[in-house]
């Protein structure tokens, strides 16, 4: 596999673009957070050499220094939790977040509950019991007792499938002209 020289063009492309971005990143930790938002751009006629100044030696990047957030924040994240700050309950450590704030819910949404199993009718319930427990006992059939006789599984099978019937025949035939579907 043939691997580009260190003269080739795109190695030098590379160069000036790591110049570049280390001089735009030199240029804004030399500003302070508040002249980002009305820095003046060199068509502006607030600049008027169209340069920005040389970076001193604290704002070379790979340096630690002191500063913080608040200093370099172009998006004005410092300004806009400053000011939510007093607003909040004071609770936690003061960050704010998309999770730090209650639901008010003025229409007071509560479900109704779900009909008692003591009142639905005894043929359901044993419907209900077949077509769930029916592939449950082939499964444990099959794990289990692997000798089962044949007429065991078959009658298994044919109390599952009696109950999915018996269960899709109850479903309503006519639909509720009144019904948006919103509700199951």
């Amino acid at each position: 596999m043939n691997r580009p020289g260190p003269d080739s063009p795109d190695q030098s492309a590379n160069k000036d673009d790591d110049a570049v971005w280390l001089d735009l990143v030199a240029r804004l930790e030399s500003m302070p957070s508040s002249a980002l938002d009305e820095a003046p751009t060199a068509e502006e006629p607030g600049n008027d050499s169209g340069t920005e100044p040389d970076p001193g030696p604290d704002d070379v990047p790979g340096r630690s220094s002191s500063r913080s957030f608040q200093d370099f924040d172009p998006l004005g994240l410092s300004k806009r939790g400053a000011a939510e700050e007093p607003a909040s309950s004071g609770e936690g450590s003061g960050a704010t977040g998309p999770r730090d704030y209650d639901v008010e819910d003025e229409n007071g949404f509560v479900p109704e509950d779900p009909p008692s199993l003591a009142g639905t009718e005894p043929l359901t319930m044993l419907a209900w019991i077949g077509a769930v427990g029916g592939p449950l006992a082939l499964l444990f059939t099959a794990m289990f007792w692997r000798s089962a006789p044949l007429l065991a599984v078959m009658g298994i099978l044919a109390t599952f499938l009696a109950s999915v019937v018996y269960l899709i025949m109850k479903l309503p035939q006519e639909k509720d002209e009144n019904d948006d579907g919103a509700r199951i």
